[in-house]
């Protein structure tokens, strides 16, 4: 019996043993299992809090838009315009692309202001229509002045399916200078003419019988409208000064204008893709430079002359685009 009694606590310390060497497994396998905590890193909790910081921005005192004063000392004027210079201030990616196309296609459209007799300010309103690209609204507005067609056709516009002139970049800058030239006068007030070309001057003229107001700053406007003219005060703070903002575009970062030559058709066109191989370009060069080209081909059926840009030979290259400013125009029949 005694002999019975040890075997018997050999086997029960055996299973002990057993059962202690599994619980030891399986915490080892649930403790691996658990997601590791790593230790913060000092070093970069440091870094990031000394390189990465997010400022509100310096409002400044005194600020004007095509010679009109804006005024600073309005507590609703300066929340206002606080907003947008947040929103395109740290909004980089977009900014950074303002900067660039600006410098690329500022000076021809400085040049049509100037001529036009319009403030130069108002080169920044394109910007805040359309980013300076051929872009297309929900309600049918086209181009970079995003004009819509009647008033395109008001404006002496051509606009069908094969020529939409809302997409030719000299005659929509010179046809929306038409419009605020007759905003202006109007409304007399250049502000007044930049908000009338978001919500149209019989909108805007709405208003300000309603209200028995004329001055932009003191009316109440739908959202778009109202934020309208502090997003261009906005683009026009940081473009003028962009390293005050921490923007930093380098001059070989930049976009240029591409050397080109005039092309002068007053006949029909059967293919532009034939026509373009004819000047030693393709199709898509040809309608990058000439989107007001509306389909492949040019009936033409009242033998207009139309003007089509071609990029030089070899300026597809960047490097031979940069400081190039020659201008030639030649007439070329097809």
């Amino acid at each position: 019996m005694y002999k019975d009694f040890r075997i018997g606590l050999i086997m029960k310390k055996k299973y002990t043993y057993f059962i202690l060497i599994a619980l030891i497994v399986a915490f080892v396998v649930f403790i691996n299992s658990q997601p590791s905590v790593k230790p913060v890193n000092t070093d970069y909790q440091q870094a990031f809090q000394e390189k990465y910081s997010v400022f509100s921005l310096a409002l400044p005192t005194n600020l004007s838009f095509a010679n009109e004063i804006v005024p600073m000392d309005h507590f609703d004027v300066r929340e206002a315009l606080d907003q947008e210079l947040l929103v395109n201030t740290y909004w980089q990616s977009q900014t950074i692309l303002f900067i660039k196309r600006a410098n690329k296609y500022f000076p021809e459209i400085e040049a049509i202001l100037k001529e036009k007799g319009i403030p130069e300010d108002f080169k920044y309103l394109v910007l805040a229509e359309s980013e300076l690209k051929n872009a297309v609204s929900p309600s049918g507005a086209v181009g970079i002045w995003q004009l819509l067609k009647g008033t395109a056709k008001d404006y002496g516009l051509e606009v069908n399916s094969e020529v939409d002139e809302r997409y030719h970049f000299k005659k929509s800058t010179e046809a929306a200078c038409e419009f605020l030239k007759d905003a202006h006068e109007l409304f007399g007030s250049w502000t007044m003419a930049a908000a009338s070309y978001n919500v149209g001057r019989r909108g805007l003229m709405k208003q300000v019988n309603r209200q028995k107001e004329q001055n932009y700053y003191n009316l109440l406007l739908n959202s778009e409208t109202g934020r309208y003219i502090y997003r261009i005060l906005a683009i026009k703070l940081i473009l003028e000064n962009p390293d005050q903002f921490g923007f930093h575009v380098r001059e070989k970062d930049m976009y240029y204008p591409v050397p080109s030559y005039e092309v002068k058709v007053d006949s029909s066109v059967k293919d532009f893709a034939d026509f373009a191989k004819k000047l030693l370009i393709n199709y898509k060069l040809l309608k990058y430079f000439n989107p007001w080209l509306r389909d492949s081909f040019l009936t033409n059926k009242n033998q207009k002359e139309y003007t089509i840009r071609i990029p030089k030979e070899g300026y597809r290259s960047y490097s031979k685009i940069i400081g190039y400013s020659e201008n030639d125009s030649i007439t070329v029949k097809d």
